[in-house]
């Protein structure tokens, strides 16, 4: 089974601009990659390594302008593999166990679908 910290290098190798949520796509550069990846991260991370999707809030002057996801694991150990992604003036803010969509997730589908795609490749995910 994989461990999150085996999987940190392998998701940081797989995100690219065709897997960022289209909203941050203007921010998003090899240099920050994790930028626009929480989404589509956190739905794949699940499927590997169980546990609940948290979900929060972005503010930037007390203002929200996004949403951010990351992982609880089975044990309870929450991991988000995109936390470096944000600007010094952005803040996460709450974070609330979200359920799993049923099905394939409806937004960002593509992304996720590419995402999950190079896991497979890697051999880290089944098909």
């Amino acid at each position: 089974m994989t461990t999150a910290e085996e999987l940190r290098p392998v998701l940081r190798a797989a995100w690219g601009r065709d897997t960022c949520d289209p909203h941050d796509l203007d921010d998003w550069t090899p240099a920050n990659p994790a930028r626009g990846q929480c989404g589509v991260t956190a739905l794949v991370v699940q499927e590997l390594l169980g546990g609940e999707l948290v979900l929060a809030e972005v503010h930037v002057e007390g203002a929200k302008v996004g949403h951010h996801y990351w992982n609880r694991l089975p044990g309870g150990e929450e991991v988000d593999f995109t936390a470096d992604q944000f600007r010094a003036e952005e803040r996460v803010v709450g974070g609330t166990v979200q359920p799993r969509p049923a099905g394939p997730p409806r937004r960002c589908r593509e992304q996720y679908e590419i995402l999950r795609g190079r896991l497979i490749e890697r051999g880290i995910m089944s098909p």
